[in-house]
C-alpha cells in the first residue's frame, strides 16, 4: 500500500479503514490472478480522457449517499445514468464504488456502463494495487487518486499501473503541498474544493457538515477560494474543478480559471426538481 500515516482524528481515516476491510475481504474471495485475468477480458475501454479533452463539460457522478450530505434526493442509479446519457452537456460518468459510506460499491459500474456508452471513471479511496485492477475488471475506463491520502510514490505507481491497464487517471488535489506530490506530466487534475481538517473527527465533521438553508443544506466543508489552486497544476494537464460546484459558477471556472471541466455529484443528485432539471440548468451553461 502506498498510504500517507493518516492522523487518528482525520476525517478520512475511518472511512479509509472501512475500505481496507472490506478491500481484504474482496481479495480472500477472489485472488489478485484470477482478478487479473477478468481484468483481461474486459469490455474494450471507453476513451475517457478524450472526452474530458473536448468541449467543456461535466463528468456527473452517481452515488446514493455521503458523509458529507447524507442520503441523496436522486438515487436511482439507472434512472440517473439514463439522464446522464442523454444530456449533451455530460462527457463521463463518475460511478462511486465506496459502500460503506457512499451506499454504492463495484456492481454499479456494470449497471452503469450497460446504460451509456459514455466512460466511466471509478470514484473511491484507492491506495492498493488490486484496485486499480478490480476497476479495469469492472469496466471503468479511469480511476481517481487521492493526492491526500497517498505518498508521492503510491501516486506514481498507481498511475503508472493504470496507464499500463489502458486507464485513465485523474488526480484529486485540494493543496498546493499535494500538487507537488503529483508524478511528471500528469493528464488529469482536479481541484477539489472540499477541506478536510486534520483534526476533525469523523463524528463533528458528520455534525457540522451542513446547515439548514432556504429549505435545503449547505455542505460547511465546501471552501471555493481552492479552485484558485488551478494556476499552480502544472502545464498540459486538463483542469477539473470538483466538489460544490453548481451551474451559475461555470463562466467564472470555465473563462477565468481556465477549468476544462467539472465532476459534479451533488448539485445534480440533490436537485429538489430532479436530475434532469439540473442537467437542463448546466446545458444552458455549457450547450451553444
Amino acid at each position: 500500500m502506498f498510504l500517507e500515516p493518516l492522523p487518528p482524528r482525520f476525517v478520512i481515516t475511518p472511512i479509509v479503514e472501512r475500505v481496507q476491510a472490506e478491500l481484504a475481504e474482496a481479495q480472500r474471495r477472489e485472488p489478485l490472478a484470477d482478478l487479473e485475468k477478468r481484468a483481461r477480458e474486459a469490455r474494450p475501454l471507453r476513451a475517457f480522457e478524450r472526452a474530458v479533452a473536448g468541449s467543456f463539460g461535466l463528468i456527473a457522478e452517481i452515488k446514493r449517499t455521503s458523509p458529507s450530505m447524507g442520503a441523496m434526493r436522486n438515487a436511482d442509479v439507472a434512472d440517473t445514468a439514463a439522464a446522464y446519457e442523454q444530456s449533451p452537456a455530460v462527457r463521463a460518468v463518475s460511478v462511486l464504488t465506496n459502500r460503506a459510506d457512499f451506499g454504492m460499491g463495484l456492481e454499479p459500474l456494470g449497471v452503469v456502463g450497460a446504460i451509456t456508452a459514455k466512460p466511466l471513471l471509478r470514484k473511491d479511496f484507492i491506495f492498493d494495487p488490486y484496485q486499480v485492477w478490480q476497476a479495469r475488471a469492472h469496466g471503468a475506463d479511469a480511476i481517481l487518486l487521492m493526492a491526500n491520502i497517498l505518498t508521492a510514490e503510491g501516486l506514481r505507481e498507481l498511475s503508472a499501473l493504470a496507464a499500463s491497464l489502458g486507464l485513465a487517471v485523474l488526480f484529486e488535489l485540494h493543496t498546493a503541498e499535494e500538487i507537488g506530490k503529483l508524478p511528471e506530466q500528469p493528464r488529469l487534475c482536479g481541484i477539489n474544493s472540499r477541506v478536510f481538517k486534520a483534526d476533525e473527527s469523523e463524528a463533528r465533521y458528520g455534525e457540522s457538515r451542513a446547515l439548514e438553508a432556504g429549505g435545503g443544506r449547505r455542505d460547511l466543508s465546501i471552501k471555493l477560494e481552492a479552485f484558485e489552486l488551478a494556476e499552480r497544476l502544472p502545464a498540459g494537464a486538463l483542469r477539473i474543478a470538483e466538489s460544490g460546484v453548481d451551474p451559475t459558477m461555470v463562466p467564472r471556472l470555465r473563462d477565468e480559471l481556465g477549468f476544462h471541466g467539472l465532476l459534479v455529484g451533488t448539485s445534480l443528485l440533490m436537485a429538489p426538481d430532479g436530475v434532469r432539471a439540473e442537467l437542463a440548468r448546466f446545458e444552458r451553461q455549457l450547450v451553444p
